[in-house]
């Protein structure tokens, strides 16, 4: 995610609670897969696991972009 769009993201958080939920998620998503990125070596499971997580931590992020996008719409 790029910092503008963080920046964004955050200006909205105290008042848009799906977007605070979202980035929360995202968030602690990002740190999951840093635990993974450590390790010298995955089992099958943690690789799907793994797998998994980035599939989430995508979809959160394009509906967070989506809700800033709305926010832009707005702004013009």
């Amino acid at each position: 995610m790029e910092r503008r769009d963080e920046e964004l993201i955050l200006q909205h958080l105290s008042h848009d609670q799906e977007l605070r939920t979202l980035y929360e998620e995202h968030q602690t998503l990002k740190r999951r897969l840093e635990e993974y990125r450590h390790k010298i070596y995955l089992t099958n499971e943690e690789e799907l696991e793994e797998k998994r997580i980035q599939k989430l931590k995508l979809a959160s992020k394009d509906r967070m972009m989506e809700i800033l996008h709305r926010y832009q719409q707005e702004a013009h």
